[in-house]
């Protein structure tokens, strides 16, 4: 069995969908810290031609705050305004901004929840299918950290195949997986581009823009785009 894991990000970008996309369960790290400035709560959209970021509000942060102790604040409604004016234009507008607006506006003050159930929910609409389960379910309170959790988190999953983004190469090592007969994989995402109305290319945005300007189909084809480490 195969698992995929990684804190929960706001419309995060292609690579965190094709790691999901190859995993049998896909856990939510819900009870990691808090990084204050990080994508937890941010991303980027093309406004203007322009790469722009745009963040959730979020309240109840404290120095060690983890995910999942932290709130969603209140300007949903101004972000999707940004949404609509930056994108009324683009050729899947119709059917990705009500999607984008069900998400912004669902009612739960849990930061974890709200980001996980708005992972699952665009999951749904591109048709990527794991099993999801957050990590404060699956683990609880642990003083177990860095790869040691993670081993903790694919035994007790009974996997053996670990499949992590590309920025985990400098914290996990493969041999430690093999000892325990897991093997471990690291995701690098292809380039990819496509028309962004008539400007130049600027990737690695939300996946916002790319259900803005691609077909389900076409996101499909982007989704095998990568490489294992």
């Amino acid at each position: 069995m195969t698992v995929g894991s990684h804190q929960p990000y706001l419309f995060p970008y292609i690579g965190y969908w094709q790691l999901m996309n190859l995993a049998d369960v896909y856990v939510i790290s819900d009870s990691m810290q808090y990084i204050k400035k990080g994508f937890v709560n941010r991303n980027y959209l093309l406004v203007d031609g322009k790469r722009h970021r745009f963040s959730l509000e979020v309240m109840g942060v404290k120095s060690k705050s983890s995910i999942d102790e932290v709130e969603v604040g209140h300007n949903a409604k101004k972000i999707l305004n940004t949404i609509f004016h930056a994108y009324k234009k683009a050729p899947y507008f119709t059917t990705t901004y009500p999607l984008i607006e069900e998400i912004l506006l669902y009612q739960e003050k849990s930061l974890a929840k709200f980001l996980g159930h708005s992972i699952q929910r665009i999951a749904y609409a591109l048709e990527i299918t794991p099993k999801f389960i957050y990590l404060s379910d699956l683990q609880g309170k642990t003083e177990l950290c860095g790869q040691a959790k993670t081993i903790d988190i694919c035994q007790r999953l009974q996997a053996n195949h670990y499949i992590n983004a590309i920025g985990g190469e400098s914290l996990y090592d493969k041999r430690d997986f093999e000892e325990v007969s897991i093997q471990l994989n690291f995701l690098k995402s292809d380039e990819i581009r496509y028309q962004q109305f008539q400007n130049s290319p600027i990737p690695n945005l939300s996946i916002i823009d790319i259900m803005m300007f691609n077909s389900k189909d076409e996101i499909g084809r982007m989704l095998q785009k990568y490489v294992l480490l």
